[in-house]
Order: structure tokens, then sequence, then C-alpha cells
């Protein structure tokens, strides 16, 4: 009996120190949990037994027990590289058709493969979910692998420019007139942006703004420049620099440059005295086209025309400045650029024409009893029946918590302790030696009796 209860003190202790040595091994494993052996007694006895001097039958191992306790933090230049803070696991499958047979990870470390999908070490595929490109809201809750698009839409023609800006009150009219895009002089400010035509070729479009006194004001003092007008121009294949004029019949005569004052028909903006565009001065200004203009777009779409579209436009007692100029519709082809993931999983890809897309979320897991997962190997795990049924969710939203990216999570062994239980499991190890050791020789004092 007591060689069995020393048998089984061996069992444990190597046991202990097997769990103790994979922790050490793993130390620098991305999303590694360490591991504790626990243990119970072995009590048994019978109804011919006395309960009260049963001494007991050893030890056994009750259970390798995972602490999930997150690790440190490793900084790294990938921002492929994820982390979570928090609960939650990121979910990966073998196959991007069978997403359904996942596995939850804690190892962050992905890359894109030669399709551009998101992929581990292992080449499993990491699973989101797919969302709106118009409000960038999670479409479907069905996790499935992710892509990036290298190539980001065909080009389009611009269309829609949408302009926010301060002109400053105090500008002063220009000293040469009328307006020539060639003067300086003849113009206050001016901005230039980008434009494309169908077949995503860019031009640069100039905007000139020239402040003009107030004719109407009662008196000299209050003859402040609240009046400006606005004209464009493009720059064709050749690099000359071609009017763009208000489509004619588009805005009220009022709203109009003279086009006897000067060869180029602009439009006018009028501010009140708190700065704002008065009432039923328009915002949104048609333009010519391209070919009205005589722009040359080397086969492109000649019947392109542009639509200025004013957002709170203002005359404060503050400097120029342009808070907006965006191009709603243009775009010529894109290639991935750069890719960033914020805290909340959204993949966000940019392209060398200036679009930015979210192409997805990442999809976050988790479960009610954690320590009830099967263990897979590779920082693998899934859920079983002790665990719970697999809770799909999103990043820093209720109990899930959030990505981190360029960043990696280490094991989370603390390494004097690991060293402190390896020798503490050595100990026990010469201990339960040592009592089989004295059990034997008791045993041949007991064979040599003649």
């Amino acid at each position: 009996m007591s060689m069995n209860i020393a048998l089984s003190g061996l069992g444990a202790a190597q046991k202990d120190l097997n769990t103790t040595s994979n922790n050490i091994a793993n130390a620098n494993t991305f999303g590694f949990k360490e591991s504790r052996a626990e243990f119970g007694d072995v009590y048994s006895n019978s109804i011919f037994s006395n309960s009260k001097t049963t001494t007991g039958g050893g030890v056994q191992t009750s259970t390798v027990a995972q602490q999930f306790h997150e690790g440190s933090s490793i900084y790294t230049n990938n921002p492929l590289d994820l982390r979570v803070s928090g609960a939650g696991f990121f979910a990966v499958a073998d196959s991007k058709n069978e997403a359904a047979n996942s596995n939850l990870t804690r190892n962050g470390a992905f890359q894109l493969n030669n399709e551009n999908e998101l992929v581990n070490s292992e080449g499993k595929f990491l699973l989101g979910y797919p969302v709106n490109q118009d409000t960038n809201t999670v479409a479907s809750y069905e996790a499935k692998s992710l892509k990036i698009d290298d190539v980001f839409g065909q080009p389009t023609a611009s269309k829609n420019i949408k302009v926010s800006l301060n002109l400053p009150n105090s500008e002063t009219t220009p000293k040469s007139q009328p307006f020539d895009f060639k003067d300086p002089d003849s113009f206050s400010r001016s901005t230039s942006s980008t434009i494309y035509d169908s077949l995503g070729k860019p031009y640069k479009m100039t905007t000139y703004y020239v402040a003009k006194y107030d004719p109407n004001a009662a008196t000299p003092a209050l003859q402040q420049a609240n009046t400006w007008e606005v004209y464009q121009t493009v720059t064709n294949n050749n690099g000359d620099e071609v009017a763009l004029d208000v489509q004619p019949g588009s805005l009220p005569a009022a709203y109009m440059t003279d086009p006897k004052v000067s060869p180029h028909i602009g439009y006018i903006m009028k501010f009140d005295a708190n700065g704002q565009l008065q009432a039923g001065s328009p915002n949104e200004i048609p333009m010519e086209s391209f070919a009205d203009a005589k722009i040359d777009v080397g086969g492109a779409d000649i019947n392109q025309a542009l639509t200025m579209k004013y957002d709170e436009p203002t005359q404060y007692a503050s400097a120029f400045e342009v808070r907006k100029f965006q191009d709603v519709d243009g775009a010529s082809t894109g290639y991935l650029s750069k890719v960033d993931i914020d805290p909340d999983g959204n993949i966000m890809a940019s392209y060398s024409n200036g679009k930015d897309l979210v192409v997805g979320r990442v999809a976050m897991a988790r479960v009610a009893n954690e320590q009830g997962l099967t263990q897979l190997g590779g920082s693998l795990w899934n859920a079983t029946q002790e665990s719970g049924e697999v809770v799909w969710g999103d990043a820093s939203q209720g109990s899930f918590g959030a990505i981190k990216s360029g960043t990696l999570e280490q094991s989370n062994i603390d390494m004097t302790q690991e060293l402190v239980d390896l020798i503490s499991a050595q100990r026990n190890f010469q201990a339960s030696s040592r009592a089989l050791d004295v059990n034997n020789q008791l045993q041949q004092n007991i064979l040599q009796i003649r």
C-alpha cells in the first residue's frame, strides 16, 4: 500500500514538473495561457475498515487548469498584429468556406496571404463581419473570412465638389480690374484641388475669390467686403489653364458676374452682417460641361460637368481658411497603401487614390466558462459543453475588450514564479522517491528475516 502511495506521489510530482516545464517552454509564445496542475487526495474505505484509522491512498491529478488572465503587451510596427485588451477571443477557421468550424485564440499575429485574406501563421482565416459601406455598421453577424482588396474601384468622374470655407471680411478689392486668372493682382485669394475625368486622369482645378465692396451700403463705413465673385479654371492635358464658367441660365442674374466686364463668367456670394450667406444666395452652382469649356480630356467623357456645393460658408473677421474641399465622386483606380484597425475592430483600407474604405470588422467571441475550453495547441481552443456555446459580438461593446492594433499579447506566465514551482515540484519528486526507497528497504529487510 505504501509503495502505491509513493508511486502516486511520484506521478503527481512528474505531472507538476511537466506542467511547469511546458509553461517555461512557452514563455515567448504569443497568446499562450499558463497551466496549473491541481491535485486531490485519494481516500477509500469499505464497510470492513475503520474510517478513523484509514490513512488514505495517495494523490491524483484533478485537472490541469489554464489561467486566462491577460499577458503583457509587446508593441510592433505591423498594424495587422492585434491583441484583445480585456475579455474575448479572436476566431479563426481552417477553411474560409466553413467559418462555422472555428477555433478561438488570443494570438493576434495576422498577415495577408497571396489572395489578400487575413490569416495567422498557420494559414487559418481570421473571421469577421461584413460592413455596410454607407453607414459603416455591421451588415450581418454571420462571421466570415476577411479579405482586403488590393485594388479599389473603377475610375469615376468628378461631379460634386463640397466646399466649406471662411472668407475674411476685412479683405480689400484687388487693385487690378477686371478679373483675369493670369493676373495675380486681379483676385484676392485662390485655392487648388484635384478632380478626375471618367478615365481617372487627374486635373488641377483652381478657384479664385475676388472681394467686392457692396455698392448698396448706406455709408462708406459699412462698405465691407460682403460680396465676393468666384471663378473656376481647369488645367487641361496640355498644361493650359482654361476657364470653367457657370452653366448659362442656371442662376439668377443677380448672382452671376457681368460678362461685359470680364470674359469669364463666375458666380457671386453675398454675406449678411453676421457673416452668413445671405438668404436667397445659391449654395449649389452648376458649372458648364468640359465640352462647352473646350477642355481637352483626351478621350474621356466630354459631357462631364461639376456642381459646386457650399457647406455653410462664412465671412468672419478671421483669416482665409478652406475647411473642406471634397471631391465626392471623383477617383482614379486606387491601390492598397495602408491598413488600419481601430479599437472597435473596424478594418480601414487606404488606397492610393485617396479613398478610405471600411472593408470589415473583426469578430469577437467569448464563452461563459473559459476553463472549460479544450486546448488544441498553437494557442487555439475549442468550445465544449463545459465552456458553454460561443457568444459573438463586437470589440469594445458589452463585456468584450477593445482591440489594440500594432500590439501582441505575450504569454501570461511569471518566470520567477515558474522557477519557484519547478524547484518545489523537484523537491516533491525527491521526497516521493525517498519514500519509495524506504519502502523498498523495509521489504528487503522483511525478506532477509530467517
